[in-house]
């Protein structure tokens, strides 16, 4: 696995970027579609998608440092500055990139007056997509979102060639729950992870598949948020229950833990497993509201947005 897709120059573009720009993009594509054939504001949509971008990557960046803090905490300043920014070193939250995009949402539909959920369910579909590009460009990296060591036959062994991920699980964790360095092992010079784990990314793949096909029924509703909240509820089950209970991350409430060559490689309670259930509520609780409401005819807006023209 080679994270850079393309070099030339010392210039890189890395898989992961790229992918989820390609999802991204097709998602705009699908929304845009969606917004012309019911009737709303096409101009105002793609404003919307182009600054839920920026500042999704920025809440991305922001939860991911917020959450990984012992990755910065030995660091000197000023370089932790610049690392804390350097997006290139890797690290982003798909949570912090939801709600970045959330609240760039709710900012336009108050400023210009339309609702919120009309909008808000157009761009699940680009969501659904990125999390596939995301994930592909995890494989492609490496050492993203690995899973724990399983003795289960689905246990993934990584090659030699996956530097990368070697280099970054051989080294010694003083957290029990995530150390791996005892299944390494010297080859040719190199510490070599043996071991087989789960394979959470291609977990997080199929996820983001599933999201993506049912994006399109979910969006058959006249029932504005509907695919909005139904995103919200799936996206939280399947990643707390089938990808992040196989991941090698920190445990924070440290209830259940089995892993090794003879385990099923779980653990139990990440900071996204604990995140999720208050999520799931909710999102059960807003489905149970919008489904006592009636199907909304939706009209074009009439909308004010500066220098774009609309009827």
């Amino acid at each position: 696995m080679n994270p850079v897709f393309l070099n030339i120059g010392g210039f890189t573009i890395a898989w992961y970027g790229l992918l989820i720009m390609l999802g991204v993009v097709a998602g705009i594509y699908v929304g845009t579609n969606y917004a012309r054939r019911r009737g709303l504001n096409v101009d105002l949509f793609e404003r919307m998608i182009m600054w839920m971008l920026f500042w999704g990557i920025v809440g991305a960046r922001i939860v991911f440092v917020a959450t990984s803090w012992h990755m910065f905490a030995d660091i000197p300043f000023p370089r932790v500055l610049f690392d804390i920014v350097n997006l290139r070193a890797g690290g982003i939250s798909i949570h912090g990139g939801l709600i970045g995009g959330i609240l760039v949402l709710i900012y336009f539909a108050r400023k210009y007056k339309v609702n919120f959920y009309q909008y808000a369910d157009l761009a699940v579909p680009g969501v659904a997509f990125g999390i596939i590009g995301g994930r592909l460009g995890n494989i492609m990296n490496g050492t993203d979102t690995v899973g724990r060591v399983t003795g289960w036959p689905i246990g993934f062994r990584w090659p030699d060639s996956a530097r990368a991920f070697h280099n970054g699980m051989c080294v010694k964790d003083p957290r029990p729950d995530m150390d791996l360095s005892q299944y390494c092992q010297n080859i040719d010079g190199q510490m070599v992870m043996t071991a087989p784990v789960h394979f959470t990314q291609m977990y997080g793949v199929i996820i983001g598949i599933i999201l993506s096909v049912a994006a399109f029924y979910w969006l058959r509703s006249r029932k504005p948020g509907w695919a909005f909240w139904q995103f919200w509820l799936w996206y939280s089950i399947l990643r707390a229950g089938w990808e992040e209970t196989f991941r090698l991350n920190p445990l924070t409430v440290k209830s259940y833990l089995s892993q090794g060559l003879d385990k099923a490689g779980i653990g139990l309670w990440t900071d996204t497993q604990i995140f999720s259930v208050p999520l799931i509520l909710v999102s059960l609780w807003m489905l149970w509201r919008i489904r006592q409401r009636p199907d909304t005819t939706v009209e074009v807006p009439v909308v004010n947005t500066g220098n774009v023209k609309t009827t």
